[in-house]
């Protein structure tokens, strides 16, 4: 059971695009989370949930981040909402994931996870919520996983590597990476347990 997998804990992958690199100062733009399911003693990819974020007021978006991920923040079908919401939905369908596989906590898992990790602990924190399900502090990364499976880092040469598609024009949008890495990391446990 998946529950027996990783001691309770549930894998969500979480991708995160920020206004730039300190998660104190500057604000989330996109966050998108990928479930992780099992069918035959397999992980699978499970759905993806995303939402654009408004900027935290009195946060930061520097530019070279707007370029880098071609976010418009202006954009009129954006549809952004307040970070806590977006929280607060996505943490109500991890809540449900959980209680599926009877885990006790959800773990995150990223592309270099302990950024995503720490944009998603400082939001929890400003927004004043209680209950996050995440562990606080640890995490499963593609980046370890990749280099061990494949000798790489780099997200785009583990694809290639692992036979995944990996379309470099979609890359840097939240659902679209967290949905990149779910694959990336189903493939790699599930041959290597």
């Amino acid at each position: 059971m998946l529950k027996d997998r990783f001691r309770k804990y549930l894998p969500v992958v979480v991708d995160l695009e920020t206004g730039g690199f300190d998660p104190l100062k500057n604000a989330i733009l996109e966050i998108a989370i990928t479930l992780i399911e099992e069918e035959d003693k397999q992980l699978v990819v499970g759905e993806t949930h995303r939402y654009h974020i408004q900027p935290y007021k009195g946060l930061i978006v520097e530019d070279e981040s707007l370029e880098f991920t071609k976010i418009k923040l202006d954009h009129p079908l954006r549809n952004a909402v307040e970070e806590e919401v977006a929280l607060k939905e996505l943490f109500k369908i991890i809540n449900q994931t959980k209680n599926k596989y009877e885990c006790s906590r959800a773990i995150l898992v990223g592309h270099n996870a302990h950024f995503d990790s720490s944009f998603l602990n400082a939001a929890i924190e400003r927004n004043g919520i209680k209950r996050s399900p995440f562990h606080p502090f640890s995490v499963l990364d593609t980046v370890t996983l990749g280099a061990l499976a494949t000798n790489q880092t780099v997200l785009a040469r583990i694809c290639e590597l692992l036979d995944i598609d990996y379309d470099s024009k979609e890359a840097h949008s939240a659902a679209y990476d967290s949905d990149v890495t779910a694959k990336v990391f189903c493939k790699i446990i599930n041959k290597y347990s």
